[in-house]
């Protein structure tokens, strides 16, 4: 069955770098998007960034835009999120998701358009 696992999450300091990794299995990974979401405690889950079926394909969210990274290996079935200048509102549990689309399908901040989830893996950016 689909499957997603993250990993990389820690507890960091203010201005470290973090990556995050997304491996999938079970389904054909180059057919799909990629989201990375993150939700707070208290919070709702918000979107991160995208990466889809192009490499060159990516959009983030105002918050983090200039300082995150999303990448993608199809050879590997896995998405990256490179955090960088991380702030303590960074803190949060980190999803990635995997979105159905075709090559001209726009990128979706949107939870609900995604068709699977990850368990999610927890960043918390404090000194």
């Amino acid at each position: 069955q689909a499957q997603l696992v993250e990993s990389g999450g820690t507890l960091v300091q203010p201005g470290d770098s973090l990556r995050l990794s997304c491996a999938a299995s079970g389904f054909t990974f180059s057919y799909y998007a990629v989201g990375w979401f993150r939700q707070a405690p208290g919070q709702e889950r918000e979107f991160v960034a995208v990466i889809g079926r192009s490499t060159r394909d990516t959009h983030y969210a105002e918050s983090v835009k200039g300082r995150f990274t999303v990448s993608r290996d199809n050879d590997r079935k896995t998405a990256y999120l490179q955090m960088n200048s991380l702030k303590p509102d960074d803190t949060g549990v980190y999803f990635c998701a995997a979105r159905r689309t075709i090559l001209t399908t726009p990128p979706s901040e949107q939870p609900d358009s995604y068709n699977y989830w990850g368990q999610g893996t927890q960043v918390t950016v404090s000194s």
